[in-house]
């Protein structure tokens, strides 16, 4: 058996399975990467561009094996890291990379002690034919991190199935590192969202509903969506960022956005905020699903020694906002 709840989730380009009895419809063989594949950035790509190409060598499909939640949300709690994309988000970016199957895995303590061996034949052999398997070269998986490249080789000569260990794709800005969902999160606590986004490939984004805040931004004439992000998400440095406010229509609407604490009204804020100013907009957004693509650091979030000195700084951001957005129009 390889899963143990769930069923198919249909997009148009990518089967998504999260069943034994979903699996039974899907013929193989595949040519199969397996990971968290948090954020499917640039180095992920690289290797799901690769599994794509053995895949056609074997006349096979590409298949990607992830999980859900992320391990560490299980096995370590409270270090788990920030996440990149939420599930959904993920398997919007890998039906646009061209995956053929996605089949996502449960994971929970009992998936946590799987060894190795049960893993490859459960998951691999039995549920997608393997006949590749391509991962990281510092891959590591079941119980205890127990199983490698080398480990995975071995099982694959008994089941039939090749192995390839692909080096990770190097940063291209003259720092001399792999990429990697690590390095992205550092560069997003940073307020780098240059490096952030070039090293995703995209625009870093985050998605919540609009919801009802202390509306003081509309008192002081610069009303805000205040977007209710989940707190397993990476958020941003807090500072002001252009950014591009995405409705469930699609329309994609230029926006001012502030992530912070907002110290000129708070002393002791808990959490950050997401809040953006939709610029030249006049409606009503509470509610809907939004969608937030941060483009640009505009500034550091800073305390204001009153509402005239806000309000003069708030319109210098928005007219940056403005300007720096016109140009990626």
């Amino acid at each position: 058996m390889c899963l143990r709840r769930g069923g198919a989730l249909a997009f148009p380009a990518v089967q998504i399975i999260t069943s034994v009895e979903a699996m039974k419809s899907i013929e193989g063989p595949h040519a199969v990467t397996i990971g968290a594949y948090d954020g499917v950035h640039r180095g992920h790509l690289s290797v799901i561009a690769q599994t794509r190409a053995i895949a056609e060598r074997h006349g096979a499909k590409s298949a990607i094996v992830t999980f859900e939640p992320h391990p560490a949300y299980v096995l370590r709690v409270e270090n788990a890291p920030a996440l990149l994309t939420n599930l959904e988000h993920k398997l919007e970016l890998l039906e646009a990379a061209g995956v053929d199957t996605a089949l996502v895995i449960p994971f929970d303590m009992e998936r946590s002690t799987e060894t190795p061996a049960d893993f490859v034949r459960n998951v691999l052999v039995s549920c997608l034919n393997a006949k590749a398997v391509i991962v990281g070269s510092d891959f590591h998986f079941g119980a205890d991190r127990a199983g490698n490249v080398e480990v995975l080789t071995e099982l694959g000569t008994q089941h039939g199935f090749e192995v390839e260990g692909v080096e990770l794709l190097r940063r291209d800005d003259g720092k001399i590192e792999s990429i990697s969902s690590t390095v992205i999160r550092r560069a997003l606590a940073g307020g780098e969202i240059g490096t952030a986004n070039a090293l995703l490939g995209r625009t870093h984004e985050l998605r919540g509903p609009v919801v009802q805040g202390d509306q003081r931004g509309r008192t002081i004439g610069f009303p805000t969506a205040n977007v209710a992000v989940k707190h397993e998400m990476a958020m941003p440095a807090d500072a002001v960022y252009a950014a591009w406010y995405l409705r469930p229509d699609g329309v994609r609407l230029p926006a001012a956005v502030n992530v912070g604490k907002r110290p000129t009204f708070y002393q002791d804020a808990e959490h950050s905020l997401v809040e953006a100013h939709v610029i030249d907009f006049e409606g009503d957004l509470y509610g809907e699903d939004a969608r937030v693509q941060f483009v640009e650091l505009i500034r550091s979030e800073q305390r204001f020694d009153g509402i005239d000195a806000l309000q003069a700084q708030l319109k210098l951001d928005i007219e940056t906002a403005r300007s720096i957005l016109a140009t990626q129009s």
